[in-house]
């Protein structure tokens, strides 16, 4: 093994976003709101620990979602007494719709509690015990498949940085938003995918140029982003949102990489707030504008954007949150949304498990 592949594969170990506990009785995640000061393992254990980590943004990003609660709900199986069928799956479920509360914009919370439950379903002739150790199993695919899903995105997406490389003759510049960086999956990311697989190819941290919008109100791109590509060697410059224009008009920007919680079936796609306008920006200056997600955060039933929920958060927020003292006046309104959703005519294509998907869009 080389140098390089031993210092991408060091970092991967460092930050594993979410496990299953050694004891097997917890889902063991990273505290990401604590990022970039501290890195801190904690253990979920009860339902209520789970629904707080994924509410309160311990652990996010859509695929990193799905893989918590499809491991929740297999150590929380664990903990139901009742041993008919009927009467265990009925506490089941009841579990089940409660996590799926926690956040209703991220399409693959639903889908693993779905696939989790169509596990269940399928065992129901077998005794609890049996049941319970093929959820285990369920969620446990569900991770490796997250893993390799992330690679193959990474696989489309580093071969544009290539095309990029060899028509400019130097490193590509990339500009993301957001996080969905290893730190939003199991491994890889998804719009970070592309720049960890050229680690792993070869390149160098400096054969790119990372550009992280800071992302408000929750800074995810300064504090998540910012932290995991400058960790993974990565040439990295973090800006403020409001300062994506100037930097596409000095020529620095060659694509933009960034990821979703949900798409439509028409191609609309809810991803943090300001992403939108990302894209707006990138059609103006003639800069490829492109989505990575797996085929799982597509969601065939929402016919358009407007379908998509949109959920609204604190205004403290935006008021205190990151300040010794308040930084506006005290009760000033506050629009605040978690998401905005950009139009599919703004979208350059889809980088998905399966390739890149380019317009016209209809999933």
């Amino acid at each position: 093994m080389n140098l390089k592949m031993k210092k991408i594969d060091d970092f991967f170990e460092k930050i594993i976003t979410v496990k299953l506990s050694d004891d097997g009785k917890a889902v063991n995640i990273i505290d990401q709101t604590l990022l970039p000061n501290e890195i801190k393992r904690i253990d979920l254990r009860t339902k209520e620990e789970i629904f707080e980590a994924i509410k309160k943004l311990r652990v996010r990003g859509a695929p990193a979602i799905g893989v918590t609660a499809a491991y929740g709900m297999a150590v929380l199986s664990r903990g139901i007494k009742e041993k008919d069928f009927d009467d265990f799956y009925k506490k089941y479920k009841e579990i089940s719709e409660y996590i799926s509360s926690s956040r209703p914009t991220a399409v693959n919370l639903f889908w693993a509690l779905s696939r989790m439950e169509d596990k269940l379903l399928s065992l129901k002739d077998k005794p609890v015990d049996e049941i319970v150790k093929g959820l285990f199993s369920e969620a446990e695919d569900i991770r490796n498949e997250d893993v390799e899903k992330s690679r193959w995105i990474g696989e489309a997406g580093f071969e544009l940085l290539k095309e990029i490389r060899e028509k400019t003759g130097r490193a590509p510049g990339i500009l993301t938003h957001c996080n969905a960086g290893t730190l939003a999956t199991a491994k890889y990311g998804t719009a970070t995918a592309p720049m960890y697989i050229a680690l792993e190819k070869g390149w160098s941290g400096q054969d790119m140029h990372v550009y992280c919008d800071e992302t408000r109100p929750l800074l995810q791109g300064a504090r998540l982003t910012a932290f995991e590509l400058s960790e993974a060697g990565i040439d990295t410059t973090l800006q403020c949102d409001n300062m994506a224009s100037a930097l596409m008009a000095a020529g620095k920007i060659d694509i933009v990489f960034v990821g979703c919680d949900r798409v439509a079936a028409n191609g609309d796609s809810a991803n943090k707030i300001g992403t939108s306008g990302v894209a707006i920006l990138a059609k103006h200056y003639g800069i490829p504008f492109y989505i990575c997600a797996p085929d799982s955060t597509i969601d065939r039933e929402t016919k358009d954007g407007s379908g998509i929920e949109i959920a609204m958060r604190s205004p403290d927020e935006v008021r205190e949150m990151w300040y010794e003292k308040p930084m506006a006046p005290e009760n000033i309104s506050v629009y605040n949304p978690a998401f905005d959703v950009t139009p599919a005519e703004l979208i350059t294509g889809f980088i998905t498990e399966k390739g890149v998907v380019t317009p016209p869009f209809g999933f």
